[in-house]
């Protein structure tokens, strides 16, 4: 491969890691206060991100977002993340004394399996393949945030008893997704283009605006939250507790996707070349920053997990280029 294609792709990646590198920075050396964190974050939550992705799915065929071969090889590949990732953890494939519990090997292999698609991965496959890999990629949100992120919550809760239990765990996690305004955003999208419905004029321009926003926005809040995440651990993690997730999620994630959807095109799945290429490129992203906030409040251990996303997101810049550059 000659220089100059490299070099057009990381044109167009460089941006997006810089924004995330920008926001690290800031928050790391304090010119954005900790306490206006929340702040960005709701607003790209709850605003930004799902105007977005309702302007996508709006804008998708109805039929590309209901893919049946698509979401069967995305999800087969999300649980078979999650058993992999959880089962080389309880068995202390690491150093013995670098094993962990139910609670931790469950978050872990969530950031494991759990790209960042909502605040990275769309925006950024759009500027890659053109806003035909939107589709794919807000099929993968959806199908994350309601199997996997359930299924890991719940998996946590296994080394707990009563109340505590994955019964209740199961419960948080239903009611954390309904309460979640992406898939909605993401219905409603879906709804409208269905239906071929089309915002009245202002409110579309509106929605535009927002949708403007949530790429750069996002970006640099992912970055403030790492740096947040970073300063706030108390104690240091060993290398050996988050190297290896991070690579998973970098290397094995991307191989599994790939792997699993040949086969299915092999068997006959009506599963096309482009969109096999877009879910590659989703699993060869970076881990979900929101991973985070979430093993905090069930009480993992959040240094660790912050670690993972940073690496990944650090790695990505190269390996996800590389993986753009033997795909396209």
């Amino acid at each position: 491969m000659t220089i100059r294609p490299v070099l057009n792709i990381l044109a167009v990646t460089f941006p997006f890691f810089a924004l995330v590198l920008c926001g690290y920075a800031a928050a790391r050396y304090a010119l954005l206060p900790q306490a206006a964190i929340p702040g960005l974050n709701t607003f790209v939550l709850y605003f930004a991100l799902p105007c977005m992705l309702y302007r996508f799915g709006a804008s998708t065929p109805i039929t590309q977002l209901l893919d049946g071969s698509l979401i069967a090889v995305y999800a087969l590949c999300a649980l078979m993340m999650v058993g992999l990732t959880i089962g080389l953890t309880l068995r202390r494939v690491q150093r013995p004394s670098h094993g962990v519990g139910w609670n931790d090997a469950a978050f872990g292999a969530l950031v494991a399996a759990f790209p960042n698609t909502g605040f990275m991965g769309v925006p950024l496959l759009v500027a890659l393949l053109g806003a035909r890999a939107a589709g794919p990629a807000i099929v993968t949100i959806t199908l994350d945030m309601l199997i996997t992120s359930s299924l890991c919550i719940a998996l946590s809760r296994l080394g707990s008893a009563g109340e505590h239990g994955a019964a209740h765990a199961a419960r948080l996690a239903l009611k954390g997704v309904l309460a979640n305004p992406l898939p909605w955003s993401i219905a409603l999208g879906a709804l409208a283009s269905a239906a071929g419905f089309s915002l009245p004029g202002p409110f579309k321009t509106t929605v535009s605006l927002l949708a403007d926003a949530a790429s750069p926005v996002a970006l640099f809040t992912i970055g403030a939250v790492l740096a947040r995440s970073q300063i706030n651990s108390k104690a240091p993690t060993p290398l050996m507790r988050y190297v290896p997730v991070a690579l998973l999620k970098l290397v094995v994630h991307p191989l599994l996707v790939g792997g699993v959807g040949l086969g299915a095109m092999a068997l006959g799945l009506p599963l096309d070349r482009f969109s096999l290429t877009v879910l590659v490129l989703v699993a060869a992203l970076p881990s979900a920053s929101n991973v985070a906030m979430l093993a905090e409040r069930f009480g993992a251990d959040n240094g660790r997990i912050a670690r993972i996303i940073l690496l990944s997101t650090v790695l990505a810049f190269f390996s996800f280029s590389a993986v753009v550059a033997l795909l396209t």
